[in-house]
């Protein structure tokens, strides 16, 4: 009965799976019938997640078809999608069967012709230049003749030879270069990484901080370029503290990172010719500067001493300038003996005349005037005053004198407290009081004893309490009365 019920049902074909068979089968389909296939489509959302794996959708008008491209296969891609961005993607069609998903496996990606390219850099270039990052101000004068000069290239190829052939020629210079991819996946976030990392480096430390900065590239197309024109490449030079170069492609070609950098050559040789002067014609101008300076200080001297020996000719000779006071000297000379004479004659006739008039009359009444004006000045003087200031003096004594008796007498009565108070800690503190207390002093031989068995090496003990001593042992005397030491005399304090 059972078997009848599991035998299908007759003129029934329809063959049946399990759901891993047909997710299989339309896997096995798809990849078959299609293979490799290129799609056209814009860029929707865009992914990367923590593994490295890149995650976007293609779409237009109507469908969306979710595209992969594997972390291995992003660096070989020319053009990395962007949201917006109309590409061409090429690769394989695959199916999800735990979702019941199909999607595209993507390992090359163009761009769906320069229009599409060229519309996204004329958006950059608009933004970043609303945000101020191609101002002629913000551009930083290149060093005349840079000490380091850190390159950012490819490490292989004509550009780094180039660059290297054209600075040892004009004037060699130190060069760092920090290696970066110049196409694909990689360009973009390395040449970051590198123009970053020059900036970051210390002066004088042991990597030395370049004083200049190349960003080089040859030619190419405008996908091979595009690194170049990425967003984080053009911020990461406008933020450079280092003066930048960017010698990306030919002259006819320009990138985001020319219009943010602080010089464009048009090539990488000319970048090396615009970071360093030519060495030979350097020390040409030098040498001519030299020779013109030598030169003209030279013509200065010379005219200089033309210039002295004029005005030595306009001079008189020396003995004719001192002919005239030689002159006037013994014109002086031989007036002055008469002068003297004339002087001391004239001197001798007023004494004379002077003394003709000096009589005893006129002594005595200048005398006497003199007098009357002493008489009047004595009688002017008066003794009151003199008296006051003594009468204050002696006043101010007296008051002086009760100060000082007063103090003293304090002062002796605070010496009167304090001696009485070390006499009261005298007293407490000799051993007397303590005998008045019950305490006694045992001695022998004149020591003092202390313990029991000091006490048994002695016949003969003497005990001393606080009103006198006592002798113990064969003879059973009291011990002799010793007598008071006399107490020092210390004098009157008073």
């Amino acid at each position: 009965m059972s078997d009848l019920l599991d035998d299908p049902i007759p003129g029934q074909n329809t063959p049946e799976y399990s759901v891993s068979e047909i997710s299989g089968e339309v896997k096995r389909t798809l990849e078959g019938s299609f293979g490799r296939i290129r799609v056209r489509g814009e860029v929707g959302r865009v992914f990367k997640a923590r593994s490295g794996h890149l995650y976007y959708d293609i779409k237009d008008d109507r469908n969306v078809l979710a595209c992969t491209t594997w972390k291995g296969q992003i660096s070989g891609l020319s053009v990395v999608p962007e949201e917006g961005l109309e590409v061409v993607v090429t690769g394989r069609l695959t199916a999800f069967g735990a979702q019941s998903k199909y999607n595209m496996n993507v390992d090359e990606v163009a761009v769906a012709g320069q229009g599409a390219l060229m519309a996204l850099l004329e958006k950059r270039k608009k933004q970043l230049e609303a945000e101020g990052l191609f101002a002629p101000e913000r551009k930083k004068p290149l060093p005349y003749l840079p000490q380091i000069i850190g390159v950012v290239t490819s490490p292989s190829g004509a550009v780094i030879r180039d660059i290297l052939h054209r600075l040892r020629d004009r004037f060699p210079r130190k060069v760092l270069i920090w290696p970066v991819a110049v196409q694909g996946a990689n360009c973009a976030p390395e040449v970051t990484r590198a123009i970053e990392g020059f900036n970051a480096l210390t002066p004088g430390g042991a990597l030395p901080r370049p004083d200049l900065i190349i960003v080089a590239r040859g030619g190419g197309s405008i996908e091979d370029l595009w690194g170049f024109n990425e967003e984080n490449v053009a911020r990461a030079a406008a933020a450079s503290e280092i003066p930048l170069i960017s010698a990306v492609g030919h002259e006819t070609d320009t990138t985001l990172i020319d219009f943010v950098s602080d010089r464009r050559a048009p090539t990488p040789t000319a970048a090396a010719e615009l970071a360093v002067p030519v060495r030979m014609e350097l020390m040409a101008w030098t040498n001519e500067q030299g020779a013109r300076l030598s030169r003209a200080a030279s013509d200065a001297v010379q005219r200089r001493a033309q210039r002295l020996r004029d005005v030595a000719r306009a001079l008189p000779r020396p003995d004719s300038l001192l002919n005239s006071p030689r002159q006037r000297l013994d014109l002086i000379a031989e007036r002055l003996t008469p002068a003297l004479n004339r002087g001391v004659q004239n001197r001798r006739l007023q004494l004379v005349e002077m003394s003709a008039h000096l009589r005893p009359s006129t002594l005595r009444g200048v005398v006497s005037s003199r007098q009357e004006h002493l008489r009047n000045l004595s009688s002017r003087l008066s003794l009151r005053p003199i008296q006051r200031e003594i009468e204050q003096q002696r006043q101010s004594t007296a008051r002086l004198a009760e100060r000082l008796d007063a103090a003293q007498t304090v002062r002796l009565e605070r010496l009167r407290q304090q001696l009485s108070s070390t006499d009261r800690l005298r007293e407490t503190l000799s051993y007397k009081a303590t005998l008045a207390r019950g305490y006694a002093v045992v001695r022998a031989e004149g020591d003092v004893v202390t313990t029991k068995a000091q006490a048994g090496k002695h016949a003969v003990l003497e005990i001393e309490f606080s009103d006198g001593r006592l002798t113990t042992g064969p003879s059973g005397r009291p011990a002799a009365k010793k007598p008071k030491p006399d107490a020092p005399d210390q004098g009157s304090l008073f």
